[in-house]
């Protein structure tokens, strides 16, 4: 029999007008719920539905901890559930099934010790708490938890016994301080000093005395105090010894206003313990000593604190040469300062001389005998002994290998300051014939101008050239004597010699003094063709740039003979001109030699002299010759290419044949090629 129905029809597959997520029907449902549900009530009707519960329940914890013996969370939950069970017996066999599991673990102790003493088990709890502390005796917790149950019961002797059991194993800190304060709660202070004393022989820490010190005095009297520190320290002995106990000790007696005693421990423990340990316990006995003592006192403190710290520096490293200086300067400073402490100290330090020739181990070592001689000349005013020590300072140098200029120049000034020309001048002549340096010939020069003895001065200037010929400082300074006195054919004759030599320093130097030197004198006298010459010189010698520039602005600086104009400042064409020409000769020169860095300098030069004085045409002119950036490739040795930045310079480009031809064309197609498709998509957005 055929059906009667038409073809099935297609459910709509279209997407609902309205789209509901599945995290908003999520959010609905708890906003929707009915508030404090409480969980539902189960109810037994008989006995036999509560033993079927119990048993159904049973079964599973059962499961659980047959499936995972070792997680403990499950046995405890299973017991916890017999416990509201008011099944006891049953409670306990979990625990104990656990425990045969691991003995071991804490929690599981405290969790069956608990259940026992919450239903007042007190028998089973202290059973369970021997068991524990038995298998469990480094486990302070289940000490604890004992002390705390017999105390609570009353049990003081119990309480006492399980603590002594407890101190047989040596314990930390805190389990001692517990048993004290349980005597002292009962006001058994014998047996918490027997305690104390126990205690501080297990832990000997300085720590320890103290807290027994501070015990004494609270309960005791002050010979007990004293009694405990001196037990500690004999204790200790130095090399336990800590800053700590004698504060401690100290601030007691300070506490009585026995300022003596305090005192006297305070230089006892200073005495006998290193610096590096008793930091604190010296900046304690300068408190002290600010609070109870007197101003001498104090200082005495302060001196002998750091004399203290001195004497470990320079004893752990002798060639400690800045703890030498300060020292010494320690010495000089003090109020009660002696020479001969200072000359002691002064004394040992130049004795510890350098391990080597070598001038970087003698830079610090040769201040020390400076030092000294300073401190001998201005605040002993012994010069006789100064001038001992300056001799003995030079003698001990290897003045073949090294000098020390500054040693020799001070030397000739203690003579000067003495009125003792010939031994001054004997010393720096001495100095410069054995070691010459040109810090000597300086410091000797200076000395004979501020005599105005110039020929000495001249003479001094031949030899330090005749010594270094290199040494452009000196033809420099040689000249500059001879134009201060006027003689300036015999200046230029010096710049002449100087710049035939063959090695120079620092030729550049030398050029520009003398080229300043000729302005100088043309700029009173009109001979700029002095100058120009130099500098055309000079030019016949480099091609550096800043060569190039300084000779341009000193052409603009020429002022025109002709010229009518009554402003000084202002640039005459004439000097605007030479500059330019000279601008172009350098231009064309590197030009020439395709120097492109000096090429890019000269035109940055070029452009500030054109901004300020040349006109629209010449700035446009320049304009088209300066350089531009661009990214270029080359190749490497290994194959590979490399990005990096040049110059292009447009003159270069239009007269530099057929490949610059190229590129400009290559140029203007790139140009036009942009600008057709810019013009196309401005275009096709009008039109949509």
């Amino acid at each position: 029999m055929e059906s009667s129905r038409g073809p099935p029809r297609v459910k709509n597959k279209a997407a609902a007008p309205q789209q509901i997520s599945a995290e908003q029907l999520l959010r609905e449902a708890v906003d929707r719920q009915e508030p404090a549900l409480a969980a539902p009530t189960q109810r037994f009707a008989d006995l036999e539905e509560l033993q079927e519960y119990q048993g159904r329940k049973r079964t599973e914890f059962e499961n659980y901890v047959r499936r995972n013996r070792l997680n403990f969370g499950n046995w405890m939950r299973y017991a916890v559930w017999e416990l509201e069970q008011k099944q006891f017996a049953r409670a306990r066999s979990v625990f104990e099934r656990a425990l045969d599991c691991d003995q071991t673990n804490v929690q599981l102790w405290m969790r069956y010790i608990e259940s026992e003493m919450k239903e007042r088990n007190i028998n089973h709890a202290r059973n369970l708490l021997d068991r524990a502390v038995t298998i469990l005796p480094r486990v302070d917790k289940l000490w604890y938890k004992y002390v705390y149950m017999e105390e609570m019961l009353g049990n003081i002797g119990g309480t006492r016994a399980v603590f002594e059991r407890w101190m047989s194993w040596e314990p930390d800190e805190a389990a001692w301080g517990a048993y004290v304060k349980m005597e002292k709660r009962y006001a058994e202070f014998e047996r918490a000093r027997n305690v104390l004393e126990r205690f501080t022989i297990v832990h000997p820490e300085a720590r320890n005395w103290i807290k027994w010190a501070r015990f004494e005095e609270e309960n005791g009297t002050s010979d007990l105090v004293r009694e405990v520190f001196g037990m500690a320290i004999e204790t200790l002995g130095d090399e336990f010894m800590d800053e700590k106990l004698f504060i401690a000790y100290a601030r007691f007696e300070a506490k009585l206003k026995e300022y003596e005693r305090a005192r006297a421990i305070y230089k006892y423990a200073l005495d006998r313990m290193p610096r590096s340990k008793s930091a604190v316990l010296h900046k304690q006995y300068t408190t002290f000593e600010k609070q109870y003592g007197d101003r001498e006192g104090v200082e005495d403190v302060v001196l002998a604190k750091r004399r203290v710290m001195y004497e470990e520096q320079v004893k752990e490293n002798p060639k400690n040469y800045d703890a030498w200086f300060d020292y010494a300067r320690l010495e000089e400073s003090s109020p009660t300062s002696e020479p001969s402490r200072v000359r002691d100290v002064y004394e040992r330090a130049i004795a510890q001389m350098p391990p080597s020739q070598e001038k970087r181990h003698w830079r610090r070592y040769v201040y020390l005998w400076i030092f000294y001689a300073l401190y001998e000349e201005l605040t002993a005013r012994d010069l006789s002994r100064t001038a001992q020590v300056y001799t003995a300072a030079l003698n001990l140098i290897p003045h073949k290998k090294f000098t020390f200029a500054k040693l020799w120049i001070l030397k000739a000034q203690f003579h000067l300051r003495q009125n003792d020309l010939t031994a001054a001048r004997k010393t720096m002549g001495r100095a410069i014939g054995s070691c010459s340096k040109p810090k000597l010939f300086r410091a000797y020069i200076e000395m004979e101008m501020k005599l105005y003895e110039f020929v000495r001065c001249r003479t001094l200037y031949e030899k330090w050239i005749e010594w270094d010929s290199s040494n452009v400082t000196a033809w420099i300074k040689f000249a500059e004597l001879e134009r201060g006195l006027d003689d300036v054919e015999r200046a230029r004759a010096i710049f002449e010699l100087a710049s035939g030599q063959q090695t120079l320093d620092m030729p550049e130097l030398l050029w520009r003094s003398w080229i300043d030197l000729e302005e100088d004198l043309a700029s009173s006298s009109g001979e700029w063709e002095r100058p120009r010459a130099l500098y055309e010189r000079l030019l016949g010698k480099t091609e550096h740039v800043k060569v190039w520039i300084s000779y341009a602005q000193f052409e603009l600086g020429v002022p025109d003979e002709t010229s009518e104009s009554v402003d000084e400042d202002a640039v005459s064409p004439a000097a605007v001109f030479r500059t330019r020409v000279v601008f172009q000769r350098a231009h064309k020169l590197y030009k020439e030699k395709s120097l492109t860095e000096e090429r890019v300098a000269l035109l940055n030069a070029w452009k500030g002299f054109e901004e300020a004085h040349g006109s629209e045409e010449d700035r446009e002119r320049l304009g088209k010759q300066m350089p531009r950036r661009v990214k270029k490739r080359r190749k490497l040795e290994d194959g590979s290419f490399e990005e990096y930045m040049d110059y292009v310079f447009p003159a270069d480009e239009v007269g530099g044949g057929k490949m610059s031809k190229l590129m400009a064309e290559a140029q203007r197609w790139k140009r036009e090629r942009e600008e057709r498709e810019a013009r196309e998509a401005t275009e096709m957005e009008v039109g949509e």
